[in-house]
């Protein structure tokens, strides 16, 4: 997890690249608009208000969060799915400090290793405009909206009410990359 534009994505594809650590991918679910260069199934699973609503009726939905955007209301969240094998697979999952702590509370704190990941907010903000610069139609005001929800959304008061000790600095990608996986292969021995 962390702030948007930080380089979580990124990270999250090298991660589940590496075959030494053989983690399946845990997809979350969106409401908001399939991205330039998204795939439905990969970075999410592009559904509609209905689906999430189908899902909770079902008892399968563990957590969701609604962002207003200036497009609309976007939802974001999580589903117990059957392709979830806790017993036999370790997963990597994108989420927010909430999503953490609600499937933390799911699944157990045992089960679940947060890997916070962090950038000097100047150097997130151009790499996030950059990345809107990509888009089709670039909306830089939802762009402004999310930096600044970030703030509120990962302050220090909420990272400490949610255990969150370690962070990982991707000032640097390629380190940063090595420091969790290191952190990965830690807590797998534990």
């Amino acid at each position: 997890m962390g702030k948007s534009a930080s380089g979580k994505d990124t990270i999250y594809s090298r991660i589940l690249k590496d075959e030494k650590l053989n983690l399946k991918p845990y997809v979350g679910y969106t409401t908001r608009p399939i991205r330039a260069g998204e795939q439905n199934g990969v970075e999410y699973f592009f559904t509609t208000k209905e689906d999430l609503d189908n899902f909770e009726a079902s008892g399968k939905l563990i957590e969701y969060r609604v962002y207003h955007t200036v497009y609309g209301d976007w939802y974001y969240y999580s589903v117990d799915s059957e392709n979830v094998d806790l017993e036999n697979n370790d997963y990597l999952y994108i989420g927010t400090l909430e999503s953490y702590v609600k499937m933390r509370e799911y699944y157990g704190p045992e089960k679940i290793v947060p890997l916070y990941i962090e950038v000097e907010d100047g150097l997130r903000l151009e790499r996030a405009i950059n990345r809107e610069r990509q888009q089709a139609n670039p909306g830089y005001a939802e762009v402004c909206r999310r930096f600044l929800g970030d703030s509120e959304d990962f302050s220090e008061e909420n990272l400490a009410k949610a255990g969150i000790e370690k962070r990982f600095d991707n000032t640097e990608l390629e380190a940063c990359i090595q420091n969790v996986e290191k952190e990965i292969l830690e807590n797998r021995s534990l």
